[in-house]
């Protein structure tokens, strides 16, 4: 496994590459710097959030369509006014960096993935709207990107930095010294919430879309 700053620089950028497949070499180069709070930020990520409070906010409040069940037509809109969306249509998303790119992989450009109310939630919004209907929440697979996206794009930033102060080319350690010049850098939200401002602007894919076999058979290997 590569931890070189360059290698996975480029692997960030590669479409082709997930994600999921790139975490653990970010993990490892993270470890070697000696940078524990980068390195547990995305040991969180890739795992997932246990603890709803420690959610960073592009994991929480994630916006998404109300949906009804009806016998006849399937899921259809709910009818929900303003204050109903704003109150119950949106979701935390804790889930790790697998779970999240299989719903991308999974749903095509345009569509999105539903999620089922849990029977509190549920209750409270079927005696509001007056519907016995079962009802869930539909987030996009867009919003299931840029989630993803602010991921990738904050461990690109970070690659950057490194670069930037020097720390390249293939190393099975680094130094006392190198790593006190990016010991500062040990700093996720600092990565994060300049994606959060930046990452239209960056070289870093969206989450590609699987061929029709893949979603059907899931990924070969």
């Amino acid at each position: 496994m590569s931890a070189a700053v360059e290698h996975l620089d480029e692997r960030l950028q590669d479409g082709s590459e997930l994600l999921e497949e790139i975490m653990p070499s970010a993990i490892t180069l993270a470890m070697m710097l000696r940078q524990r709070t980068m390195a547990a930020w995305m040991r969180t990520e890739f795992d997932g959030y246990g603890d709803p409070s420690a959610l960073p906010p592009y994991r929480r409040d994630v916006p998404g369509h109300i949906v009804a069940r009806s016998p006849q037509y399937g899921w259809i809109p709910a009818p929900v006014d303003d204050q109903q969306k704003q109150d119950f249509g949106h979701r935390d998303m804790p889930e790790g960096i697998k779970s999240l790119e299989k719903t991308c992989l999974s749903c095509k450009k345009g569509t999105g993935n539903r999620i089922v109310f849990n029977q509190e939630e549920m209750a409270t919004l079927q005696s509001q709207i007056n519907l016995t209907a079962e009802l869930a929440i539909t987030v996009s697979r867009d919003s299931y990107c840029k989630l993803l996206r602010v991921i990738r794009c904050a461990l690109y930033l970070w690659c950057q930095e490194l670069m930037e102060l020097g720390i390249g080319g293939d190393h099975n350690s680094y130094s006392q010294d190198e790593r006190k010049k990016v010991a500062h850098l040990d700093d996720p939200e600092r990565f994060w919430r300049k994606a959060l401002e930046s990452n239209g602007d960056l070289p870093v894919p969206d989450v590609r879309e699987a061929g029709f076999f893949e979603r059907v058979f899931g990924r070969a290997g």
